[in-house]
């Protein structure tokens, strides 16, 4: 680098800038070698530094005009690859943004791209300041680059997609639908549904039904659907009563649970001890398939269930690798039936545990973290999740959401297992573990 200390020779200093700003536009392909961006921007910032300097000195001492005009050439190409820069850099680092895995992580990332159209805001009148200087068509044509560059980078921002995705397809995971809308309820955020998919109607009922009116148009990059357990733990910090009373006005009305489901549940229950029950849920996913349910863990869950004098009664995914466990009941892939796969199947789903927990005895869930166990956790059935390490989202709601709680597999954990249902089957216990009043009757 030139040593502007010594003797300053403007012309020699504005050859230099103008050097250093042509290898900074040297063919694209080098700005996607690795550390090609980051030379790419160093050079420009140099070449922008040596011709503003170039012009100060002569403004202040006099100069060729030669060699002004040289300078401002190339700072107006200089502002308009460094205004090109910031609108790449700003596409970049939204995505990133918009995928953060918490609210403040997103809205942090965000604000880093404001800065960065700031920086393409700031090139874009410098580069016209320049051309209406030089007043040239290769000016002009530079500085109009570095305007549409910013406008574009502008429309990144202004385009951001503060909706969160109900996903519509039976690929996705069900149970995150439960998370969106009430996030919805409770703090308002917006939510957009995937079109055109096999469950877009069925979420579009359930949105309605729950009084969330209408959703907004689907866009690309919507928020990450991480932040959603987050927003509902903040809502039942606040005021857990509060937040579970909105939840059960919201997911299942005031309308008796139907008969449809009543008779269902009641015939797969024919002959079952009449007994508390405490479901046990299985689960075999492609994502995260190390949380996937082990048969050798369900036989031991159930025996200690029949020993806690609960009835143990499985739902979910089918099992694998293995019968029933002795003792229990199986209602694994209930959610299949058709009375469950309707235009009304996300409430339905749900007045079928409120159903088991007013006619059956039901009394708690357990099993492996699994999403579709959540929508019931979320309107008061006591939930205790097995995990192998601490889970960050869902962490958020143990002591939050009434009745929600962690265990981590290690040493002694089949003994809290145990401890946890001897605590669901004893009455008085239970009613302490939930915290809030139980409905005896309906479901409001």
């Amino acid at each position: 680098m030139p040593d502007l200390a010594a003797s300053f020779d403007a012309h020699t200093f504005e050859r230099t800038a103008a050097a250093i700003l042509a290898d900074a536009l040297a063919p694209a392909a080098a700005l996607h070698l690795p550390g090609g961006r980051d030379r790419h921007r160093r050079q420009l910032e140099h070449a922008i530094d040596l011709a503003n300097r170039v012009l100060a000195a002569t403004e202040e001492e006099g100069g060729d005009e030669g060699t002004r005009a040289g300078a401002r050439s190339t700072l107006v190409k200089a502002h308009a690859a460094r205004a090109r820069d910031a609108r790449h850099g700003a596409g970049q680092l939204s995505l990133g943004a918009q995928r953060a895995p918490t609210c403040a992580a997103c809205d942090d990332g965000w604000q880093r791209v404001e800065e960065i159209v700031a920086v393409a805001e700031a090139s874009a009148l410098a580069a016209t300041r320049m051309a209406a200087d030089l007043d040239n068509n290769t000016a002009w044509t530079a500085a109009r680059g570095a305007q549409i560059a910013a406008r574009d980078a502008r429309r990144i921002v202004d385009e951001r997609n503060h909706a969160y995705t109900f996903h519509a397809d039976p690929g996705f995971s069900f149970g995150e639908g439960w998370y969106l809308a009430a996030a919805a309820v409770l703090a308002g955020v917006a939510i957009q549904i995937e079109p055109g998919k096999p469950q877009t109607p069925q979420a579009e009922r359930f949105l309605r039904d729950a009084g969330l009116g209408a959703e907004m148009p689907y866009r690309s990059r919507p928020r990450a659907n991480k932040h959603l357990p987050e927003i509902v733990a903040r809502a039942f910090r606040a005021d857990p009563l509060s937040a579970q009373q909105k939840l059960r006005a919201a997911f299942l009305g005031d309308a008796p649970i139907p008969q449809t489901v009543i008779d269902w549940a009641d015939g797969r229950l024919a002959g079952v001890s009449a007994g508390k029950k405490v479901l046990l849920w299985v689960r075999y996913g492609v994502h995260h398939p190390t949380r996937n349910t082990t048969v050798p863990e369900l036989v031991e869950l159930a025996q200690r269930a029949l020993v806690a004098n609960l009835v143990p009664v499985l739902v979910g995914d089918a099992i694998r690798d293995g019968g029933v466990p002795s003792g229990a009941v199986d209602m694994t892939l209930f959610w299949r039936e058709p009375i469950f796969q309707g235009a009304d199947m996300r409430r339905a789903q749900l007045q079928f545990f409120e159903h088991l927990k007013e006619a059956h005895h039901l009394v708690g869930q357990l099993g492996v973290t699994t999403a579709g166990m959540d929508g019931p956790a979320l309107l008061g059935l006591p939930t205790t999740y097995l995990t192998d390490a601490p889970n960050v989202r869902l962490g958020t709601w143990v002591g939050t959401v009434p009745g929600y709680r962690e265990i981590v597999r290690g040493d002694g954990y089949l003994e809290r297992v145990s401890d946890q249902l001897r605590r669901w089957a004893d009455d008085d216990e239970y009613r302490r573990l939930v915290q809030l009043p139980w409905p005896t009757a309906g479901h409001g």
